[in-house]
């Protein structure tokens, strides 16, 4: 694999991470994903 198509992957994969974090991190977003889930069964 090329250096420069490794660095993207890399850059993109802590960005979807860093981007998941910060959605966790707001407890109304938790309780919306929580009742969306529980509403399926």
């Amino acid at each position: 694999m090329k250096p420069l198509h490794r660095f993207v992957l890399l850059a993109a994969l802590l960005g979807v991470l860093g981007a998941v974090f910060a959605l966790y991190a707001q407890p109304d977003f938790l309780m919306m994903l929580a009742n969306q889930v529980w509403s399926c069964f």
